[in-house]
């Protein structure tokens, strides 16, 4: 009898297990899944590599980006990823954190940035900005998103961005909105965030650049908006267009005062 007493309890504490499991949401199972990844989240080692990028002295001028100037003042890295997209006077664009980079990798180190914009991801300069990006991010992580909204031009963004997000053409007539403009949406058994207010567009805008486990790459954030269109069926736009800019600009003000985590890992 003690014997079956054993294998009762077994089975009554595996019933109340797999009870237990099931009842979980599949947003609480992802959530545990990144958990257990992220203290050996890969982005750290692409992190490393762009600080050490960014005091290299490279380039046809020999020189570091310690002297760039992300919206913070020139070499101040901290705080600045969470306040981009914003205006810069001296390029007189609204830029985000990788088309700023550009811009000094040109004025600061010489390189070509048209070129590098035409660099396909994953290959020369690319890779290198993209660890920059993660350096960069990454400076900012914990801190609360603060995009000004202030000027004409930052204000002008924010609202071609607002309607790049809605704006449905292709061969599947999707917009950003398909996807990211409701609550209690999913895709592949993944929750979309709604990124038209918070809490979804400070999660979603705040988290990338980003590790992909499902492919081994990191992800900046314009290649994961990117990818957006090339879902939607859309051509790809340029690196650093004013397309991308301007969504980060909507996606960045919606999530004001959420909080960034990047680089962060994601399925």
């Amino acid at each position: 009898m003690t014997q079956h007493r054993v294998l009762l309890a077994a089975l009554l504490s595996a019933y109340a297990t797999g009870t237990a499991w099931a009842q979980k949401s599949t947003a609480e199972g992802i959530a545990e899944y990144r958990a257990m990844l992220a203290d050996g989240n890969p982005s750290d080692l692409f992190e490393a590599k762009g600080e050490g990028l960014w005091q290299q002295k490279r380039g046809p001028k020999n020189a570091s980006l310690e002297q760039c100037d992300l919206g913070k003042g020139p070499g101040v890295v901290k705080g600045a990823f969470v306040e981009l997209p914003r205006y810069f006077s001296d390029t007189q664009r609204v830029q985000d954190m990788e088309s700023r980079l550009l811009t000094c990798m040109e004025t600061l180190q010489g390189f070509n940035a048209a070129e590098i914009a035409r660099t396909p991801f994953g290959r020369a300069e690319q890779v290198n900005m993209t660890a920059l990006a993660a350096y960069v991010s990454a400076e900012s992580r914990g801190m609360k998103f603060n995009l000004p909204n202030n000027t004409v031009q930052e204000k002008t963004m924010y609202e071609v961005g607002k309607r790049v997000f809605f704006a449905r053409s292709g061969t599947h007539d999707f917009s950003c909105a398909s996807c990211h403009a409701e609550d209690n949406k999913r895709i592949r058994l993944q929750d979309l965030p709604n990124l038209t207010k918070n809490p979804g567009a400070g999660n979603g805008f705040g988290a990338w650049p980003a590790y992909r486990v499902s492919n081994g790459q990191m992800w900046s954030m314009q290649l994961r908006l990117n990818d957006c269109y090339r879902q939607q069926r859309f051509p790809y736009p340029l690196f650093g267009s004013d397309a991308t800019i301007a969504l980060g600009q909507y996606l960045g003000v919606n999530g004001k005062g959420g909080e960034s985590i990047a680089p962060a890992i994601k399925r």
